[in-house]
Formats: structure tokens, sequence, C-alpha cells
């Protein structure tokens, strides 16, 4: 990437989530991608910008880290049936559709997103698009096709697998394909026919083997998990992320193991609760109680996602699930911090991004008003900043200025 003007950012908040504070009338200098100063404008000495530099004055707004969503699937439309349409589609048609999930994904503000799930390896392909800015999106990581058992949860990209030696086999082949992390299917789901949710697809011994070439190759492993035994296996071969961890019972509800909630309050693991609209429309309807507030409330680490991808959820509607986690009973500012630090932190990227601090990824997202009162102001990204290029957002367009550094 060529060398980028240093900017200096000011706004009349700047705001950060490790822990949660607020600098009023603040800056962040960023400079070659890299966030170089953040701090109240009183503590900065102008000797010692560079003579090249730029002052982009955002006035009104909070300038806080660039968001990360945990959970998401490019390759899913968001309508009524995604995974028919992926099974449809060509390589082609997919890839655009995961171009254009990308953009809505940066539209946002989020600058951070994990592809768990994707056929071919066109997520990897897409990562690199956008990496090598022939395309806009958030920074990826990618998963590849989900290891899943013969017939299992999302077949269809390619991850089957029954036995040991095919677990070994499809890890390596997916690291030597580029992928970023392994996905497996603790649990069946429900938009493959033949699969249910709540039922358990691997033994705990399988998982493990998962991990431990995941590991061996210097990958984390996420787990979809919505049963009670599925979540419990995926804990105990010591899975990175919790996906869903939803308490699944065959009627539809959710009943709380709390032995196994304290179990997952205790150890490494994060919980990737995969909040959305329709999770709460169905919280406020009373049709389904999240556990998501009883982890949060015996110490689970809970980072944000969404699933974005999957029916009746889309690509653009992050602030949403983070709404969501507020409705469950998080705080604001806890909820925050799940969108950010926490969440670099689970998905391995706590010295990259997440933070305002010297040395990190210039990831950042100004929004009007102040989102540790109201999280609403979220929704709509007066301009989001990825690697220190700078993005305006379709619905902020004649709200703000063009940056000086922009994204083509």
């Amino acid at each position: 990437m060529p060398s980028q003007a240093a900017v200096l950012y000011l706004a009349d908040r700047v705001l950060h989530t490790d822990p949660v504070s607020v600098i009023h009338r603040g800056g962040v200098l960023v400079r070659d991608g890299l966030i170089a100063w953040v701090g109240g404008l009183g503590e900065l000495d102008r000797t010692r910008l560079p003579a090249d530099i730029v002052e982009e004055d955002l006035g009104d707004v909070t300038l806080m880290p660039g968001m990360i969503d945990a959970h998401v699937h490019l390759g899913f439309d968001g309508g009524a049936d995604p995974a028919g349409r992926m099974r449809a589609e060509t390589d082609v048609q997919q890839v655009m559709l995961m171009l254009r999930s990308a953009r809505e994904l940066l539209d946002a503000g989020v600058t951070t997103a994990r592809d768990l799930g994707a056929r071919g390896y066109l997520d990897v392909e897409v990562r690199r698009a956008i990496d090598d800015g022939t395309a806009l999106g958030p920074r990826m990581l990618t998963a590849g096709s989900p290891l899943t058992v013969t017939g299992g949860h999302c077949w269809f990209m390619g991850g089957e697998i029954d036995d040991d030696r095919d677990a070994r086999r499809m890890v390596r082949r997916h690291h030597k394909m580029g992928v970023d992390l392994i996905k497996v299917m603790s649990t069946g789901g429900y938009m493959t026919a033949g699969s249910v949710p709540w039922r358990a697809q691997f033994t705990g011994d399988e998982l493990l083997t998962v991990v431990e070439e995941s590991r061996r190759l210097g990958k984390h492993v996420a787990a979809h998990c919505h049963g009670i035994e599925g979540i419990r296996r995926a804990l105990d071969a010591r899975i990175r992320t919790l996906e869903h961890c939803s308490f699944m019972r065959e009627d539809g509800s959710s009943e709380l193991d709390l032995e196994l909630v304290d179990a997952i309050a205790r150890s490494d693991s994060y919980v990737s609760p995969t909040m959305n609209y329709e999770v709460r429309e169905l919280m406020a309807s009373g049709e389904w109680a999240s556990p998501v507030g009883e982890l949060y409330r015996r110490g689970a680490k809970i980072i944000a996602s969404t699933d974005a991808g999957v029916g009746h959820t889309r690509h653009g509607d992050f602030a949403l699930a983070l709404k969501a986690l507020a409705d469950a009973g998080m705080t604001n500012d806890d909820v925050l911090i799940a969108a950010t630090s926490r969440a670099a932190e689970a998905v391995g990227l706590e010295g990259v991004t997440g933070r305002l601090a010297a040395g990190l990824s210039a990831d950042l997202v100004a929004v009007a008003g102040d989102p540790t009162s109201d999280l609403s102001v979220l929704r709509h990204p007066l301009l989001v900043i990825v690697r220190g290029l700078a993005h305006v957002p379709p619905s902020a367009s004649g709200r703000v200025r063009a940056p000086h550094e922009a994204m083509a």
C-alpha cells in the first residue's frame, strides 16, 4: 500500500473502550495507516507534527475504535432463503454478493469481521481483494467451509468430515488454502434439511482433534453450538469462541445449565451470541428468552456478533445487534467493549485493532451523539476509517465532507 499523508482527526469527543472513557475535544493522529497519537488537544505538541499534516475537524461527533462483527456470512443475502440462493448461484454470482455484503458491513461502521462459512474458499479471495485495495470492505478473517458431518449443517459448503483423519486433512487443506481460522459445527442448525440445532454432531474427542490440529497450525477455532451437549463438548475442547451458545432445547426454547454457564465464565472461551434484529424481535415479543443476560451476569466474556446474512439479518444492521445485547441486560459500556477491544482479543487481533492506541491500525468510526448514553447513534456512522483510509457511508453523504485520504 502506498504511503498515506499524515491526518489529524479532531472531534468533540474521542471515545476509548479499554476501558470506556471520553476525551472531550481530542484528536487521533493517523500516519501510514496506523494510529500515531491519541489525546486531548491540550496535550498536543504541534511543533512535533509533520510538515505535510492534514487536519480534519469533524466537530460535534464521537470518534471511537472501529467495530468488529465476529460472525458474518458474506455469501448469504439476509433474505428468506439465503442457503438456497448460495446453493443455486455460480461462484461469480457469489463473489459479487460477497463484495456487496462487505461494503454493507463497512457502511455500518464494521472495520473488522469474521466470515464463518463460505464455499470454495471464495471468502479468502474476497479478503485478498479487500486487502490489496481492489474492493472496499472491512478487514476480513476467513474460515472457508465449516467442518461438519456428512449431510450435517451447511454440508453444501464443502466441509464434510467423518473421522479424525478427515478432520486433520480438512484443517490442513484449509490452512494450505489460506484461511485465518477454523469453524466447526458442534451441533446441527436450522438452515439444513435433516439437521437440528439441539443435537451434537461431533464427539468430544473429534472436536479435540480439530482443535489440536488447528493450534498446531496457529489457528483459532470457532464452534457453532446451540444445544447444551454441543456447547459442553466445545468448551471441554477449549474452543476459542462459542458461536450462538443458545442452550437450545428440542422444543425451540432455551434452558440454561447454570453449572455449564459458570464453567464458560471461568474458561478462556468467549461467547459470540449472534444477536441480531430477528433475535431482538423474538425477545421483545416474549417468544424467546436469550441466555445472554445470565451469561453476562455470571461473568462470561461476551463479544458482538450478528450471523449477518442468515434469514432476515442484513449485513448493514450491526447496530441493531448491539441494541439487542443491551436489551438482554448488558450496560452500554460493556456493549461497546464487546464490539471493539474484547472482540479484537477474542479473534486474535488485540495487537492490531480494537482500541485507540499508538501503533495499532487506524480503524475508526465517527458518529453523531454519544454512544455511551445512546447506542442508536451507531446506526448511521458519519465516517468509517479502515487501516487509515476513510470512507463516507451513503447515509452520511452531504452530512460530512469527504476526507483528504479517502478510499477510491
